[in-house]
């Protein structure tokens, strides 16, 4: 045991409390994807955002592949990567947390006078404010803010200080916060190809084609109906309600092509495609989160 790299030994203990875990090479980096998952062409990991049928042993997919199984970190698959491993990360969503990632001294700011308190853990920057519950995970949601749970790892630096405090849904509104919608003519990006649902996409959903394409256009029409205001908050809003009806399916469900449809009338009453794509994507794995 006294020959273990000190990124294991933290990993192990870490893993014995309950959070998921991975090795982090130089540049604070997930080690790649081995040859049969690079470029996705394994199709991913069941708990990813694009669920495919991966269950590679290799540390592959990043955030995906943090554990807790004290016999997959020990795996002699996994024994080059610790040798390799400069620190560790974890899936703060897999443990059931939230990482507010406050990456300047204005951020911190920001969020003393705004977040309640809970435990924060200094970084490099700024600081890691940690709350109890899971969510969407999203870059960018407010100047030098990250929201890292879901869908991201985070540095392990530390127990951090103070107590935990609960997920606030003051936390949870930066994801769906949105300026007036643009009027028409105003759009700030092309209209994205339009990806159609149908059985050739959803192989494994228990849903008859009518029932999905019913639900869809009627959320597409209240996305549209935003023409003043709101569009893209209302796109959050269907592509979660939509996504909640797949969670008892067997899978796959084609939710990307749903999500593609939302997208495109949200843009084309005036919400920027950046924007649009991100309130669809949170939509969606609201819906996960509420499921699990």
């Amino acid at each position: 045991m006294s020959a273990m790299p000190e990124p294991l030994r933290v990993a192990l203990a870490l893993a014995a409390a309950g959070v998921p875990v991975l090795p982090l090479r130089e540049g604070k980096l997930p080690f790649g994807n081995c040859r049969s998952c690079k470029g996705s062409a394994c199709g991913d990991r069941p708990n990813m955002k694009a669920a495919g049928p991966c269950r590679c042993p290799a540390p592959c997919h990043g955030w995906a592949a943090a554990t807790t199984d004290p016999h997959v970190l020990t795996s002699p698959l996994w024994a080059p990567v610790w040798r390799e491993a400069v620190t560790l990360a974890y899936h703060p969503g897999g443990a059931g947390l939230t990482v507010v990632d406050l990456d300047n001294e204005a951020a911190v700011a920001w969020a003393r006078a705004t977040l309640p308190a809970t435990r924060r853990v200094r970084t490099t920057r700024g600081e890691h404010w940690l709350y109890l519950g899971a969510m969407a995970s999203s870059n960018a949601v407010r100047p030098g803010v990250d929201i890292k749970s879901l869908t991201q790892y985070a540095r392990w630096l530390g127990p951090g200080t103070g107590r935990m405090a609960v997920l606030p849904a003051a936390v949870r509104a930066l994801l769906v916060k949105e300026e007036t919608t643009p009027a028409p003519g105003e759009v700030d990006s092309s209209v994205p190809d339009r990806a159609t649902w149908g059985r050739s996409v959803a192989t494994g959903c228990r849903h008859t084609e009518r029932y999905v394409r019913i639900g869809l256009e009627r959320g597409l029409a209240l996305v549209r109906a935003r023409t003043e205001s709101g569009a893209g908050s209302q796109a959050f809003g269907v592509a979660r309600f939509l996504a909640a009806q797949h969670t008892a399916c067997p899978g796959p469900c084609g939710l990307t092509a749903i999500g593609e449809e939302i997208v495109t009338a949200a843009v084309l009453v005036g919400v920027p495609e950046t924007y649009a794509r991100r309130a669809v994507a949170n939509g969606l794995e609201t819906a996960v989160e509420r499921a699990a």
